[in-house]
């Protein structure tokens, strides 16, 4: 399979202090198995959709504390070359490239905006097997208060070609495009989010049904923070899990109204 183009998403996990609550929660609402976790990679377990790999949970490290939050890895070339850029951008790595086995190597950041990522250069480990599919990754937008310096930062890392989503009212919304195809979108956080809820990358799997998924999330302890709302690109929910971990769900079957116009960004 050939490796997706620079700055695609292509894979995503989260830290969980319990590790058999998430595979629970995640079981029942989006369908995940999982298989064997890896003591050799630190409990590292990815997680399946219809046989096909689509994230991974994990514990935390020794010391390590935090809320559980998703992250979302964008595809390099050469991951020490991205952290460079990352650097020269005004971003903050977290943690320095560091190869993990043949699986690939990988570093974290955090854009000037806040948000955190992760970078993925494929060794044996491509990423996702399946993506747009039921219990699969099919899209993600970089939610921050400060949308000039993220719009900044990740095209110069990444060579996106920005474009702005018109949008009624105060949404505003850009989209960040390698070639014809549209694979992320930068959100600007607005009043109605709590000062203390931190700038984050917004992971949305797709489901067969968003208000059964919303159903079994809150069910199984998770908390509804929007929705369900039907769009132009599906009727989808934002969801936290009982371990605080954000992330949407989305229907893309179900859409509804016309796709807004874009524009060329500032």
């Amino acid at each position: 399979m050939a490796a997706p183009p620079e700055g695609t998403p292509c894979w995503a996990d989260a830290v969980f202090d319990d590790l058999d609550a998430a595979k629970d929660f995640y079981g029942h609402v989006l369908g995940w198995t999982f298989g064997e976790t890896s003591s050799e990679q630190g409990g590292y377990t990815q997680a399946y959709a219809d046989g096909k790999a689509v994230a991974a949970v994990v514990p935390p490290m020794p010391g390590q504390k935090g809320t559980s939050q998703w992250c979302l890895y964008l595809a390099a070339r050469d991951a020490s070359a991205t952290a460079a850029r990352i650097r020269e951008h005004g971003g903050e790595l977290l943690m320095e490239p560091v190869q993990v086995a043949d699986h690939g190597t990988m570093c974290l950041a955090r854009d000037p905006g806040g948000a955190v990522f992760g970078v993925w250069q494929a060794g044996t480990h491509e990423g996702f097997q399946t993506t747009g599919t039921p219990g699969a990754y099919c899209w993600a937008e970089v939610f921050t208060r400060e949308a000039e310096k993220s719009d900044a930062f990740f095209p110069a890392v990444f060579s996106y070609r920005s474009k702005q989503l018109e949008l009624e009212g105060e949404t505003d919304l850009r989209l960040y495009d390698l070639g014809e195809r549209t694979v992320l979108g930068r959100m600007r956080m607005t009043d109605d989010f709590p000062p203390e809820v931190p700038p984050y990358i917004n992971v949305y799997f797709a489901v067969d049904d968003c208000d059964a998924a919303v159903t079994r999330a809150t069910d199984r302890g998770g908390v509804l923070r929007f929705g369900p709302m039907d769009s132009p690109f599906g009727r989808f929910a934002a969801i936290s899990d009982p371990q605080g971990a954000a992330f949407s769900v989305i229907d893309l079957s179900r859409t509804t109204g016309k796709v807004p116009g874009t524009g060329t960004a500032d």
